[in-house]
């Protein structure tokens, strides 16, 4: 079979969008949020599969700007709406589209690639690498308490509607990104996704609501929630839904995990995604009943990896030669010389002998300086070629921060 990969022309995004849902096996999207990401789509980077006159397969791509460790914020591509019809499996359609996106990002002068998986097991053969955990869980706060500093008893809440409180949030938000790798800066009209609250997609819940926290009268965070009525045998047990927590001061994050905790009628609270050292876990008197769990969160791919390795800092001096293994995009292969510290880096070609042999997919894994070098050559995919050249280049990239993700696209 010939696979033609060619761009999405504008009017065919409806039949874009509904052989995605098919291939997802999705119900029927709700009106507003099938048109919010009509207007999200970047048609001019979307690519259709077909199979003569039938559209196959779909693939498409976000421009962002990405935090990467030092706190500079990285143009990257989000690769998003990847589908293959259920009749074309295994024929060689989504290597075609993974080799025409990467291509294409390469050209675009993008050195990172990164998406969200929604089968883990896909993407590591196209270089991609699990760079960043997701944290799960639900609080018995019935029997859990908080540790919340002094300060916190001092925030005041004011509560409502989340789209009430959007531009709030959104300044709040646009502080906290530079403090984590992996966060997203919002481009245009990204705002609007965290608070699509379509009742249809509300599982008997109530409208999606937020909590402003002031300190000294500026708001310093908030929370977004809503809350599904539950009864037991005892009476309520109503579970408060957490969708997004953020805070400037530690003192306002424990207060506003306390207030979700204390709302009447509730028995737990619900959590989906936070970062892997979420604050909570210091402040919670009970972790075993907290049910915490992890994921996958965000997958990357360095698409240059000169480029890529320069546009970051380095938590201590480091000076490596890496031998860099990458049969897709060949381009990458060879050896290249890592010079960096906390102030910055550069990477380039070199023909000395490699300190250290490492698959691109590890690299991405380890790019925004979570999983480490020394875990990957424990498992055997990192080997050590000079000896010491693994301890020195594992703690350099490791940040001393998680990188998280807080939202997919």
């Amino acid at each position: 079979m010939t696979t033609d990969v060619r761009p999405l022309a504008p009017e065919l995004w409806d039949l874009y969008f509904d052989r995605l849902a098919r291939a997802f096996g999705w119900p029927a999207s709700a009106p507003e949020d099938r048109e919010l990401w009509r207007q999200l789509t970047e048609t001019e980077r979307s690519l259709t599969a077909w199979d003569g006159e039938e559209l196959i397969g779909t693939a498409g791509a976000f421009s962002f700007r990405m935090t990467v460790p030092g706190g500079a914020p990285l143009a990257v591509s989000g690769v998003t709406m990847v589908s293959v019809q259920p009749t074309h499996r295994r024929r060689g359609v989504l290597t075609a589209m993974m080799r025409r996106q990467l291509d294409d990002f390469r050209a675009r002068g993008e050195s990172v690639a990164i998406l969200t998986a929604s089968e883990p097991a896909i993407y590591g053969r196209f270089g991609y690498g699990v760079a960043t955990r997701e944290m799960s869980g639900t609080v018995d706060t019935t029997r859990v308490s908080f540790a919340v500093p002094e300060e916190g008893r001092r925030v005041r809440f004011r509560l409502g509607p989340a789209a009430a409180a959007l531009d709030a949030c959104e300044a709040v938000y646009a502080q906290v990104v530079a403090g984590r790798p992996g966060m997203l800066a919002r481009q245009p009209g990204w705002e609007r996704k965290p608070v699509l609250d379509p009742p249809a997609d509300r599982d008997g819940a109530t409208e999606l609501l937020c909590v402003l926290a002031e300190l000294d009268g500026e708001v310093r965070g908030y929370a977004r929630y809503a809350v599904k009525p539950q009864r037991g045998a005892g009476g309520s047990e109503s579970v408060v839904r957490l969708k997004d927590l953020e805070a400037l001061d530690p003192a306002v994050g424990a207060a506003l995990w306390q207030y979700l905790a204390d709302i009447d009628l509730t028995s737990s609270v619900a959590f989906r995604n936070r970062p892997a050292d979420d604050p909570l876990v210091h402040l919670v008197s009970d972790l075993r009943r907290c049910r915490l769990g992890w994921r996958d969160g965000l997958h990357l791919r360095l698409v240059d990896v000169g480029a890529a390795l320069s546009a970051r800092t380095y938590t201590c001096p480091v000076d490596v030669v890496l031998a860099v293994e990458d049969p897709f995009c060949p381009w990458n292969s060879g050896a290249w010389r890592l010079s960096g510290d906390a102030e910055g880096a550069t990477c380039e070609r070199t023909t000395a002998p490699a300190d250290l042999a490492v698959p691109v997919r590890d690299l991405g894994a380890a790019y925004l300086g979570g999983p480490t070098l020394r875990a990957m050559a424990a498992a055997g995919t990192v080997r050590e070629l000079r000896p010491g050249a693994l301890r020195e280049a594992s703690a350099a990239f490791h940040g001393d921060v998680e990188p998280w993700l807080p939202h997919g696209f």
